[in-house]
């Protein structure tokens, strides 16, 4: 048995549920995520990729793996990064998501950007539990943002994502996360559990699915538990693990696979 929200469910009735959820809000993503975030979601990605600094100045360009990306916030991101900032012109990134709508929501955002149709961006749809279609030690960098709270089971997917990047390659999660401070804590707490839900059914027309996104944030592990947990795959944390956004409403947490 696992989680949905609050709500004590089994994986594969999980696995649907998330599924009917992120079906509901893809074409209103971005409206969902200024809702959990107070609008700050953007800037948190900005500098998400600006930490990562994708692409190659010299060298090799990067293979990029962003997980549960179907929208294509980050990938398009990284590589407008390696393009504009480190002057690559062959960096690619494979977006992989298990929803056929957000994959579909990410492609016609695609037609937007440089990148549509060229082999610099591809879509695939795939569970990062287990990714057969990707090849292991072939990934520079593997990248979730605020996904991976809604995975069945989180563990097999940081193996999945140690199996499938190359040693030295770097696994990045940009996470909604615990606020440290009590007082803002029980601020945002209050804004998210009074708040959001009905702003969704306000919005969107679906306050079930915001209701799903708050719980869902407060059912992940805080910072230390999740360090913990890309330590047990084999990862090594370069210095505290994690670093805290906006007071620890988000966090990002990287790992290297040894070499």
């Amino acid at each position: 048995m696992t989680h949905f929200g609050f709500e004590t469910v089994s994986e594969r009735q999980k696995e649907q549920k998330v599924g009917a959820v992120f079906s509901s809000v893809a074409e209103s993503y971005d409206t969902m995520n200024d809702l959990m975030s107070l609008g700050v979601h953007r800037l948190w990605k900005d500098y998400f990729v600006r930490t990562l600094q994708p692409g190659s100045k010299q060298g090799s360009p990067w293979n990029i793996l962003d997980v549960a990306g179907g929208t294509g916030d980050i990938a398009f991101r990284m590589l407008d990064y390696a393009t504009d900032i480190q002057g690559d012109l062959e960096t690619k990134v494979t977006v992989a998501d298990i929803n056929a709508d957000m994959l579909a929501e990410g492609k016609k955002r695609s037609l937007q950007t440089p990148y549509a149709n060229s082999d610099r961006l591809k879509f695939i749809q795939g569970n990062a539990e287990d990714m057969p279609g990707i090849a292991s030690d072939s990934v520079d960098l593997y990248t979730v943002a605020f996904g991976i709270r809604n995975f069945t089971n989180k563990q097999a997917a940081l193996r999945e994502a140690f199996r499938i990047l190359r040693p030295g390659g770097v696994f990045a999660c940009l996470e909604f996360s615990k606020v440290r401070n009590y007082v803002f804590d029980q601020a945002y707490k209050r804004w998210s559990f009074e708040m959001i839900p009905t702003i969704g059914q306000l919005v969107a027309g679906d306050r079930d699915s915001y209701q799903y996104l708050v719980e869902s944030i407060e059912r992940f592990p805080e910072q230390d538990e999740f360090k913990s947990m890309i330590q047990k795959e084999g990862f090594i944390i370069p210095g505290q693990g994690y670093e805290n956004l906006t007071g620890g409403i988000a966090s990002i947490h990287k790992g290297v696979k040894p070499i």
